[in-house]
C-alpha cells in the first residue's frame, strides 16, 4: 500500500520515464508525419491546451498583480539570456579539453542561449506552488525576446548564424499562448461559479500534456540514425546537465530571497 501511494505521488516523474522508454521502443509513432502528427498535435494544440487551462485555473487578478513585479521579470530575463549563457559558455571552454564529443557541447551551449521553455517553464512552476502567472508571463515574454536574442547569442559563443522565420515564429507563439490564455479568462467568467466547487484537476491535466510532449521529442531523437555518440560522452553529459540544474536552481533561489533593502522579493511570493 505504502508503494501505491509513492506511486501516486510520484506519478508524473514514473510517466516521464514510461515516456522515454516507450520513445525509445517505437519512436516512428511520435516522429513528425507519425500517427500522433506532433507537428500540429504537440507544436500548436498541446502547447495551446497547457495556456488555456492557464487561463481557465488563474484569476484575472493574480495575472494582473503578476504584470507589474518589474525586478523579478528582469531579474528572470537577464539570468535567463545573459548570464546562464554566458556561464555556460565559461563552463564549455573547461569541457572543451575533455574527452567529450564535441557536438554535446555545442549542443549544450545552444540549449543554454534559448529562453525558457513556454509549457514546462508554467507546469513547473504550478507544481512546486510557485508564482504561475508570472511563469506565464515570463515564459511568453522571454520567447517573444528570443526571436530576436536567441540568435545572437548563437552567433557570440558559436560563430554561427541563420536565417530566422520572425514572422512564423512569432504567429505561433501568439496562436498558442497569448490566445488560448485569453480564452480561458473569458470562458472563466462564465463558468467560475462551477470551477470553484467542482475543483478541476489542472495540474494533473497540464502535467499529462507535457507528458505527451517529452514522449514525441525523444521520439524524434531516437529516430535520428545518424546518432553516433560514445556512451561515455552521453553519460557525462546528463551527469553535467543535472548538476548545471541543481547549482543554478540553488544559485537563483540564494539570489532572489537575498534582502533588498530591508525587503525581500521571491519568485515564489
Amino acid at each position: 500500500m505504502r508503494l501505491l501511494e509513492r506511486m501516486r505521488k510520484e506519478w508524473f516523474m514514473i510517466g516521464i520515464v514510461l515516456a522515454i522508454a516507450g520513445a525509445k521502443l517505437e519512436p516512428s509513432i511520435g516522429v513528425n508525419g507519425g500517427p500522433l502528427m506532433p507537428e500540429i498535435t504537440v507544436s500548436y494544440i498541446a502547447v495551446a491546451t497547457i495556456f488555456f487551462n492557464s487561463g481557465l485555473s488563474l484569476n484575472p487578478e493574480e495575472l494582473t498583480s503578476a504584470l507589474v513585479h518589474i525586478k523579478l521579470h528582469l531579474f528572470i530575463q537577464i539570468f535567463t539570456l545573459a548570464f546562464f549563457p554566458a556561464a555556460i559558455w565559461l563552463f564549455l571552454q573547461l569541457l572543451s579539453i575533455t574527452p567529450i564529443n564535441e557536438w554535446l557541447l555545442k549542443g549544450l551551449q545552444t540549449v543554454g542561449c534559448m529562453p525558457p521553455p513556454v509549457s514546462s517553464a508554467v507546469i513547473l512552476t504550478k507544481a512546486v506552488g510557485g508564482n504561475e502567472a508570472a511563469a506565464i508571463f515570463n515564459s511568453a515574454f522571454g520567447s517573444f525576446l528570443g526571436i530576436v536574442v536567441t540568435p545572437l547569442l548563437l552567433l557570440l559563443f558559436l560563430h554561427s548564424s541563420s536565417s530566422v522565420p520572425f514572422t512564423s515564429i512569432f504567429s505561433q507563439l501568439f496562436m498558442t499562448v497569448v490566445v488560448p490564455l485569453i480564452i480561458g479568462q473569458i470562458v472563466r467568467r462564465y463558468i467560475k461559479d462551477w470551477l470553484e466547487r467542482k475543483k478541476p484537476p489542472f495540474g494533473a491535466v497540464s502535467s499529462s500534456v507535457l507528458l505527451t510532449i517529452i514522449y514525441t521529442t525523444f521520439c524524434d531523437t531516437f529516430s535520428n540514425p545518424n546518432i553516433d555518440l560514445d556512451t561515455f560522452s552521453l553519460i557525462l553529459i546528463l551527469f553535467i546537465i543535472c548538476s548545471i540544474q541543481l547549482s543554478f536552481m540553488l544559485l537563483t533561489f540564494i539570489f532572489s530571497t537575498r534582502p533588498l533593502h530591508s525587503s525581500t522579493w521571491s519568485p515564489v511570493s
